[in-house]
């Protein structure tokens, strides 16, 4: 199924309404057309995923009335210590000139592009991409501002692409993407963890101090393990006049200078 290859949401559930105390941010523009990938799988959810694996029971674990740790937060512990076993986490040791900085992993799909098998006159990448023997052409839309964008997030931080959509697509756009190579790795579906239908980039299994972790994506489903950690932005399809991307350079260099990720955003959230 040619959507279950990019992992997008749909339009009319793109835009998020803002919160206080949420990072400011521009405000979304209404999408000019409805007809891209309006019948794409909804909230990174797709037909071919492996079901998740049985919850243990409650009883089994420690609750937060007895005074103890709850469940979500002993099972985020006891992912976060088994993935700092060398060997076991999912990025590579921090480059030399990469020490020091924070890291920031940057979703790819209504973040940094927008892709559709349809036909897009103005189109800014082509990828083909085969598909059970099959090539299909996916036309791909790069976010305003975008490459300023990344060149900015390259010079402040180690920046990690982390995509729930399949590598066959996700890596060859990509490639065309980062020019300059800005991001140090490359994580797609298999990467995440499949959590009550949705792909969830799970940040503890990155080898990284969460502390020093930042999230950019425009799904909040992506990020529910670690929400403290997440930048949200807007959903982005096909406004040229969407500035969300240039908005967000002077957050990220304010971020670069905190502490840390949660020092930074409180700040940035407070009223």
């Amino acid at each position: 199924m040619e959507s279950s290859i990019i992992t997008q949401v749909q339009k009319e559930d793109s835009v998020l309404p803002s919160k206080p105390g949420q990072v400011k941010r521009s405000s979304p523009k209404k999408p000019r057309s409805r007809s891209i990938f309006g019948a794409l799988l909804c909230c990174l959810r797709s037909q071919d995923a492996p079901p998740p694996p049985p919850a243990a029971p409650d009883s089994l674990l420690p609750t937060e009335e007895n005074g103890m740790v709850g469940k979500s937060d002993l099972l985020q512990t006891l992912r976060y210590q088994f993935y700092q076993i060398p060997g076991t986490c999912l990025l590579p040791e921090v480059i030399p000139q990469d020490e020091g900085k924070m890291c920031v992993v940057i979703d790819l799909d209504e973040t940094l592009v927008h892709s559709s098998f349809k036909p897009i006159n103005n189109a800014d990448f082509v990828v083909p991409v085969e598909i059970e023997g099959t090539t299909h052409q996916v036309y791909v839309l790069k976010r305003p501002h975008v490459d300023e964008f990344l060149r900015r997030m390259g010079e402040l931080f180690e920046c990690i692409l982390f995509t729930a959509s399949l590598a066959k697509y996700a890596d060859p756009v990509t490639d065309l993407l980062d020019q300059e190579g800005v991001f140090r790795a490359r994580l797609f579906r298999e990467s995440c963890v499949f959590h009550q239908g949705c792909y969830v980039k799970d940040l503890s299994r990155l080898g990284r101090q969460l502390s020093k972790t930042l999230i950019l994506d425009n799904s909040p489903a992506s990020y529910i393990f670690h929400p403290e950690n997440a930048v949200p932005v807007v959903s982005w399809f096909d406004d040229l006049e969407d500035a969300e991307l240039l908005h967000l350079i002077p957050v990220f260099e304010e971020l670069s200078r905190a502490e840390d990720v949660y020092a930074g955003l409180g700040q940035l959230r407070a009223p």
